[in-house]
């Protein structure tokens, strides 16, 4: 199926899910409880972040926590998505492959530094449960493919791609790569990587088109 031509990007600030049954959300506390997560995932990582550590860092209760979600997971999940979402920055030089490069460059830098280990953590908890996994690719994962399609898209108004080319498939050409590297991490994540796919989007797979 072609791509639709359309640059909606989804909300990445929303809560995996909709709050579990019970007392109406306390902002204070909700905003008290992402920071905490926040905070930790930095200090400690994916990995040793406990609901009981959130919990005595927001200075709630488990309790509250797991009104609102059913799993460490799920509080980071949240968490982490809007920290990252304001992260995000669409280059647009006019040129695709000049952008797809900017980017890719970016988002490597990131994993590779500080979010790749909780990227990671999340990942494999989208892959035993299948709830969160249609949190993690809603919340998470649609808005960097969204930010990557506006970029082709606007290559492909610009007549740099193929009119007919298969977005998705670019999308997927991109970040297949991207995340074989991250789980498995038997090659880095770089510069040259990220001068490799977007030459390989931008020229190779254009001339296939």
């Amino acid at each position: 199926m072609k791509e639709k031509r359309s640059q909606t990007t989804s909300d990445t600030s929303s809560s995996p899910r909709s709050p579990r049954a019970g007392r109406p959300r306390s902002s204070e506390s909700h905003e008290a409880i992402l920071a905490a997560a926040i905070k930790l995932l930095h200090e400690k990582g994916y990995r040793s972040v406990t609901i009981e550590g959130i919990a005595s860092e927001a200075a709630v209760g488990k309790q509250t926590i797991y009104r609102w979600w059913r799993s460490k997971a799920e509080v980071i999940l949240e968490a982490f998505a809007r920290y990252a979402a304001g992260r995000i920055s669409i280059p647009d030089s006019g040129k695709v492959q000049t952008d797809l490069q900017a980017i890719l460059t970016e988002a490597f830098d990131s994993l590779t530094r500080e979010s790749g280990e909780v990227v990671r953590g999340l990942m494999s908890e989208a892959l035993i449960d299948p709830n969160f996994a249609v949190a993690m690719r809603d919340i998470f994962i649609a808005s960097r493919r969204n930010a990557l399609r506006e970029i082709l898209i606007k290559g492909i108004d610009r007549g740099e791609l193929a009119s007919d080319a298969d977005v998705d498939l670019m999308i997927d050409l991109v970040y297949g790569p991207m995340w074989y590297r991250l789980l498995n991490n038997h090659a880095p994540l770089d510069k040259k990587f990220a001068q490799q796919l977007s030459e390989l989007i931008a020229v190779k797979v254009a001339r296939c088109a």
